[in-house]
């Protein structure tokens, strides 16, 4: 993934800079956080936004004093990539559904009505869509079915008809925040996702997710976590990263991974056990922290040979300089410092 660059609030649109920014391999973000702009700046926006890709981005957010009208993309016709969020009141909405070139769409507005909105034709057409959180848990879903050059989307707090993300044979990447209760097996329908985060919600466990071709897991704050028994159904993983849980007992590597490079577990206080890591031929960095894992106990199993950054912190510094000093005396490196 791109770089990002913000452009922010800008009484002038410079195109060189623009240019520069996109040939050095960044996403280009000029974004509005109040009625700054002007019919200039919208025309040589609308200019650029039609010259370059998707990787040229507007976004309005903010406005907080007052309603953002939408209607103001009716300037930027040639727009590819739009985000409209951080916004607690917006009119007008229907604007957007008339973008013709829209490959890359980020909505947010708190107080939306238009719990139909994605039945929008043009939506259609997107590649990566962000829907943010909302004060309503009305929005329905089930258009995402329609939406066939998906392959990356953020689903903030929305469960109406959810299982229609399975439709999306496209999608790599999948982020779903502060989803609860609702099950997670459309997941399994989804070929050639590559990348799953799971961030804030509620659940017990993700055993209804078979791991299919999942490369990368990312599971955070996810109350009530408590098993991670399945983990061992993600034979494809290269990177893994568990954070803040703090009622997951234990992680155990029950088979091979032969792909898996990348560990970190973070701020999981109740973590007692973590094993298994003879199991991970390819193992390149593990990170612990602040756990309830007995050093003592953890590095006397068996570790691969490929395992160069090993770093392990209780988050009391004395404790944590010693760890350091003796990890760097078996041959382990921080991989933070400068110097490693």
């Amino acid at each position: 993934m791109r770089k990002q660059h913000r452009i922010q609030d800008p009484d002038v649109i410079d195109e060189n800079v623009i240019s520069r920014l996109l040939d050095e391999n960044k996403e280009v973000i000029v974004q509005f956080s109040s009625e700054v702009y002007n019919s200039h700046i919208l025309s040589k926006l609308n200019e650029l936004t039609g010259k370059y890709d998707e990787n040229l981005t507007i976004r309005f957010y903010g406005h907080y004093s007052s309603s953002f009208d939408c209607s103001i993309v009716d300037q930027i016709p040639e727009v590819k990539s739009l985000s409209i969020d951080c916004l607690r009141q917006a009119h007008n909405l229907e604007s957007i559904t008339y973008l013709k070139n829209l490959k890359k769409l980020g909505i947010g507005v708190f107080e939306l009505k238009e719990t139909d909105i994605l039945s929008a034709k043009n939506f259609q057409n997107l590649n990566r869509l962000y829907i943010l959180d909302t004060k309503t848990k009305a929005l329905n879903l089930d258009y995402l079915s329609s939406y066939k050059n998906l392959d990356y989307l953020i689903v903030a707090g929305h469960t109406k008809n959810i299982e229609a993300i399975g439709s999306l044979k496209r999608l790599e990447h999948l982020n779903l925040n502060g989803i609860s209760k609702v099950p997670l097996s459309f997941v399994n329908e989804l070929p050639v996702l590559h990348t799953l985060n799971i961030i804030l919600g509620g659940r017990d466990n993700i055993n209804e997710i078979e791991g299919n071709n999942i490369e990368n897991l990312n599971l955070t704050w996810i109350r009530g976590l408590n098993d991670l028994e399945n983990i061992n159904r993600f034979h494809k993983l290269k990177t893994l990263l568990i954070q803040d849980h703090i009622r997951l007992p234990k992680i155990h590597f029950g088979k091979e991974f032969t792909n898996l490079t990348d560990i970190k577990v973070l701020n999981c206080k109740t973590l007692g056990s973590l094993t298994g890591i003879e199991n991970l031929p390819e193992l390149h960095q593990l990170r612990v922290y602040r756990t309830d894992i007995d050093f003592e106990k953890f590095i006397q199993q068996p570790l691969p040979l490929k395992l160069k950054i090993l770093a392990f912190y209780t988050a009391k510094n004395k404790v944590d300089a010693q760890l350091k000093s003796r990890l760097k005396e078996l041959g382990y490196i921080d991989g933070l410092d400068r110097n490693s």
